[in-house]
């Protein structure tokens, strides 16, 4: 039996006026072209290049099986060329804002997570990478991209992201049906916690970035990024693709990362998209194997100090027959399924759940009565 679901969203809407156009110059090749911008332009999609690389010898010989057995497929109808990072280093000087794979590896500590890496300049969607070769990838593969013209936000929403917008996604793998839905959670914390970490180990500002229920990240009130898991069940298994995408470095449309450090500190240095992404995956790791043998309550405290909404007041409607019944719930925490945990003004408890209709999750809400 295989069984499709959508968890939630997003990655961080933003547009973009220059893309970048990826051809093959040989077989054993490729450069980045600048396409000429105008009301007529388009992206070349025809190509797309992915190099695979590992952090030790054991990720090296499963990437090279990848390559030689030609196993990496994409959705779309599209020429694709796989490298090695060893043949890419040999023949292709990377530009200045490509992801750095040495820069990620070096700061990568885990045993599990991220270890195998799928790097692209320009891609439809790195969810798409991961979810379309689940089950010939290991648990815990990460694919990265410099740019993405097809990402996956709510309700089916587009996304284009250029450079400087880290956007990435990995297999993680659950059999626990009741936790899946928390997964989310741990991944927004963990997003949180690497970045508050790398800014300390490069003696920079505390960024407090914050999450906004159920899965978006928040800084001075600016959303900077958003995180989408899904999943499919098969063989008593839930493979579930988790997507992150956080705006490190391009300060428009709102703000970035960056930006809100150089108002912060001018001298300050940046944050890379590498280190972030490696110190994601190390606290990620730690805060997984809590979260799988202790359940989410571990952890509950430190997200609710982090997500921007305990003892936020919420307005319900409520459709009683031909009127519209209005009440205001106090939000306390989450229950035991990853719902928002409320008081009312009676003193009872409820869970509130989206109405799936809104974009805004605190539009729309229902409650249900708690025993």
């Amino acid at each position: 039996m295989l069984l499709s679901t959508s968890l939630r969203l997003l990655y961080p809407a933003i547009s973009f006026s220059s893309l970048l156009k990826l051809k093959s110059s040989t077989p054993r090749c490729f450069r980045l072209q600048e396409p000429m911008v105008g009301s007529g332009s388009a992206m070349d999609t025809s190509s797309c290049t992915l190099v695979l690389c590992g952090k030790s010898s054991v990720e090296n010989e499963i990437a090279e099986s990848l390559k030689k057995n030609d196993t990496i497929k994409l959705s779309e109808n599209s020429d694709l060329s796989v490298f090695m990072k060893s043949e890419v280093d040999k023949l292709y000087k990377q530009e200045e804002k490509s992801f750095d794979l040495e820069l990620y590896m070096n700061c990568l500590s885990t045993l599990r997570f991220g270890r195998l890496l799928i790097w692209s300049p320009l891609i439809t969607s790195t969810h798409d990478v991961v979810s379309s070769n689940f089950s010939d990838l290991p648990i815990g593969t990460v694919c990265v991209a410099d740019r993405q013209y097809k990402g996956r936000g709510r309700s089916k929403n587009v996304w284009e992201s250029p450079v400087g917008c880290l956007l990435f996604s990995f297999t993680v793998q659950m059999e626990d049906g009741r936790a899946v839905p928390l997964l989310q959670y741990v991944v927004s914390l963990a997003v949180t916690e690497a970045i508050k970490e790398v800014c300390e180990k490069n003696g920079l500002p505390y960024i407090d970035a914050r999450i906004k229920w159920p899965n978006d990240i928040y800084l001075n009130g600016l959303k900077v990024g958003g995180i989408l898991c899904t999943s499919t069940y098969r063989s008593k298994k839930f493979n579930i693709s988790a997507g992150i995408g956080l705006n490190v470095d391009n300060d428009k449309p709102t703000t970035c990362l960056n930006a809100f450090l150089r108002d912060m500190s001018p001298a300050a240095c940046c944050l890379t998209r590498e280190e972030i992404v490696a110190s994601f995956f190390n606290k990620f790791e730690k805060l997984y194997d809590l979260f799988i043998n202790q359940g989410f309550g571990p952890l509950e405290e430190l997200y609710c100090g982090t997500w921007l909404h305990s003892g936020q007041r919420v307005i319900i409607q409520e459709n009683n027959k031909d009127q519209v019944m209005v009440s205001v719930v106090t939000v306390q925490g989450l229950t035991s399924s990853g719902y928002l945990l409320a008081m009312g003004d009676d003193n009872h408890m409820y869970e509130l759940h989206p109405d799936g209709n809104s974009f805004d999750f605190f539009k729309g809400l229902i409650r249900r009565k708690l025993q």
